[in-house]
């Protein structure tokens, strides 16, 4: 992992962190989690293990730490790993689809509905629901899934065009120009 891949996914969570901290939480202290977004435009640039692990640890930390559901940081440490790299597999399981923007949208969409469902389970777990499950899955799960996806459309060309141009990552750039 070089300094430019650092700086480029340091600059994701940092933009997925303002975003996380400005949604305001809507439904029993629960809001859509946007910095999966960036999460997930991270795992799609730089596919590696080093490179999910900490996106996961540290969005899973920034995430707690802005969340507004009570007893959130520990569900949110425990989902954003997990998240990762369930993305990280669904993303390399199907290489031959890895440049369509369809299949990273679907990716999103899914990698979003799989957040939700850990992180709601561990807080049941750990700290307890404010409501029913279903009723928070549906009322914020859902909808996070159709906002994150696209943003995922908008965002994801944009990320292409950026590390086509400057050579972000080696192993990116040569995935890119076949």
């Amino acid at each position: 992992m070089n300094t430019k891949n650092l700086v480029a996914l340091s600059l994701l969570v940092g933009m997925g962190a303002v975003l996380h901290a400005v949604v305001p939480g809507f439904f029993l202290g629960m809001k859509p989690d946007m910095m999966l977004t960036m999460m997930f435009l991270g795992i799609v640039l730089f596919p590696d293990k080093k490179s999910v692990l900490l996106l996961g640890l540290v969005t899973g930390l920034i995430s707690g730490l802005t969340t507004t559901f009570p007893g959130g940081l520990i569900p949110n440490i425990i989902d954003k790993p997990v998240t990762a790299f369930v993305f990280l597999g669904l993303f390399l399981a199907f290489k031959k689809f890895q440049k369509s923007i369809v299949s990273v949208a679907i990716l999103t969409a899914v990698g979003t509905i799989v957040s939700g469902i850990v992180f709601l389970t561990s807080a049941l777990l750990i700290v307890g629901l404010p409501g029913p499950f279903t009723a928070l899955f549906g009322a914020v799960v859902i909808p996070a899934a159709a906002v994150n996806t696209i943003a995922m459309v908008i965002l994801y060309p944009v990320a292409l065009s950026i590390v086509k141009r400057t050579k972000l990552s080696n192993q990116q750039a040569t995935y890119i120009s076949k």
